[in-house]
């Protein structure tokens, strides 16, 4: 801890190869929709939120889409409590993008990934170097990526009603 100009304890801070970087504590949640959302893995946004929320408190949870998302799907993530953001290019581009930038910002001690690709493993890598904690979180036994599961500090694998 840093002490203030008084001498009192401050908030705990974190140095990553550069400037001291606050972080607010809780959860991050980045859902990749397109992969997770797919009809053999019967995903529960409910319990995606959930298994997340396990790790502790939200600062965030926020659903990729892209712009062929049927109005239903939107509506019932966001009144499940998700944010939902839509884009017209790679899902995958954007959800990148926000998660590195929000590890870099030191807006949450934990960021948690729902998605089966691999693509999310330099995310997760760069999260690690800033001193976030990560955590993987796959549809299904059959949709884990190995490589992601292995790149984050914990991993929660979605099993019908179970969380493994």
């Amino acid at each position: 801890m840093d002490a203030d100009a008084d001498g009192d304890a401050g908030p705990s801070t974190t140095t990553v190869g550069g400037p001291h970087v606050e972080r607010t504590p809780g959860v991050a949640l980045f859902v990749d929709g397109p992969n997770v959302l797919r009809e053999e893995f019967d995903v529960d946004l409910d319990d995606v939120r959930a298994a997340a929320a396990a790790e502790g408190a939200l600062v965030t949870a926020r659903l990729y889409l892209d712009e062929h998302a049927t109005p239903g799907l939107i509506q019932a993530a966001e009144a499940r409590g998700y944010e939902v953001v839509i884009t017209s290019g790679d899902v995958d581009v954007k959800l990148a993008v926000d998660a590195t930038r929000f590890a870099a910002e030191g807006r949450m001690t934990t960021l948690a990934i729902a998605s089966r690709d691999t693509d999310f493993k330099p995310v997760v890598e760069t999260a690690n170097g800033y001193g976030v904690r990560t955590v993987a979180i796959a549809p299904g036994e059959f949709g884990r990526s190995d490589a992601l599961r292995n790149a984050a500090t914990d991993s929660i694998t979605l099993d019908g009603d179970l969380v493994e």
